[in-house]
């Protein structure tokens, strides 16, 4: 039986609109602490930790889903994260702080890392001719997820109580995940059609290379640190805009909540945009260009105090953070191949394990003890320079590459 590689995608889609539920992690906050004896910093570390295995656990779940195929990879996700919420649910019912770490940071990150890969790659085999398009409608689902989820878990929270809201949250979770997961298969011979094979030959360079042969090129670690860059200095203001909005331009904490609602959706609608784009101009322009836009609204971030114009460019900002996450598969598809592509793209989103941990701690830091934004702004501008030059630098090694496979 031949499968449909829309219905593919659609299954992608799903699968990450349940795992993106992670960023809703704030809606839980003060409902937790107000009912165990933990503080907030305390609780906020359950998510750093859940964010940081997500990105370690990638690495070798990439390897999974070359091995065992996305549909195992997704049914082991589905276990993981729905076991890792239900755990929650019992680990505040029991006041256990470090049950919470055990089950929502790191089973619940497991899932999430092997959750996040199982799609990604399978779609880019099934839309060889529109690779942006697709990475950006499956990682679309991830970040719009928070938008679905925070009002769901509120009226559940207030209708059953805050334990009761993660086992169903959990048992949903898990129970929709694993049927998209045996939706979720490679690509047979035949089964995407040859036009999008032929369209698809044109966009990529030919290299097929392996994971291990990927790790090998200079290519590969100018990628990392591009994407690094990228999540570090959206992270961090993801982490800190709210405050960072009504110290900057005396905007009110309503005004600032809607706002934080209103980037939200560029971070998602960014994701989709951003990578279709990539389709058209190619994937090295479209990383300059992310990087661009990124230094030009963080300038203006430090020059305008004016709420309108600081609303809008934490939109452009917060589009250029989620389009990281949606280039970058295609853009290592098109580097190395899809023949690993899986494993590949794990070992580059050890990037976000990292940047998780580095972007909000330096602008919390510096915060702290300038008690200003200013410098952390300045910093994200000069890395993000440097992150600019690597994106032109880079191509010349993926022409090297190119011009390797050619002569073989």
């Amino acid at each position: 039986m031949r499968s449909n590689r829309y219905v593919v995608a659609l299954a992608g889609v799903i699968f990450h609109l349940m795992i993106g539920s992670v960023y809703a992690w704030s809606v839980y906050a003060k409902p937790i602490a107000s009912q165990t004896s933990w503080s907030e910093s305390a609780i906020s570390f359950a998510f750093s930790l859940a964010i940081f295995f997500l990105g370690m656990s990638a690495a070798f779940m990439g390897r999974l889903v070359e091995r065992f195929g996305p549909t195992v990879t997704g049914t082991i996700s589905a276990l993981l994260f729905g076991t890792g919420i239900i755990l929650t649910g019992v680990s505040i019912h029991l006041n256990q702080l470090w049950m919470l770490y055990l089950s929502y940071g790191v089973i619940g990150g497991l899932g999430l890392g092997s959750g996040y890969v199982t799609p990604v790659s399978t779609i880019i085999k099934w839309f060889p001719d529109k690779r942006g398009l697709a990475t950006g409608l499956a990682i679309m689902g991830f970040g719009f997820a928070a938008l679905l989820t925070s009002p769901i878990a509120q009226r559940l929270m207030s209708v059953v109580g805050l334990e009761t809201t993660f086992y169903i949250l959990g048992a949903f979770y898990m129970i929709v995940m694993l049927i998209a997961a045996q939706f979720i298969k490679r690509p047979k011979e035949g089964d995407v059609p040859e036009v999008a094979v032929a369209k698809g030959n044109k966009v990529s360079l030919g290299a097929q290379l392996t994971a291990n042969q990927a790790l090998k090129t200079k290519a590969f670690y100018s990628l990392w640190f591009m994407l690094f860059i990228n999540i570090t200095c959206g992270i961090g203001l993801v982490s800190a805009v709210s405050p960072m909005a009504q110290e900057m331009t005396a905007m009110n904490a309503g005004a600032a909540a809607v706002m934080v609602g209103i980037i939200g959706l560029f971070n998602g609608f960014g994701r989709l945009i951003w990578a279709t784009l990539s389709d058209y101009i190619g994937r090295p322009l479209t990383f300059s260009l992310i990087f661009i836009v990124d230094i030009i609204m963080l300038a203006t971030l430090l020059i305008f105090h004016v709420p309108m114009v600081f609303v809008v460019a934490l939109c452009l900002l917060m589009s250029c953070y989620g389009a990281g996450f949606s280039v970058i598969p295609a853009y290592l598809g098109d580097v190395f191949g899809t023949k690993e592509l899986g494993a590949i793209h794990g070992y580059i989103l050890t990037a976000w394990a990292m940047a998780g941990m580095v972007g909000p701690v330096l602008l919390s830091y510096t915060h702290q003890m300038l008690h200003s934004y200013a410098t952390t702004i300045i910093t994200f501008i000069i890395v993000d320079m440097v992150a600019l030059f690597v994106s032109f630098w880079v191509q010349r090694d993926i022409l090297r590459i190119k011009k390797q496979v050619f002569e073989k």
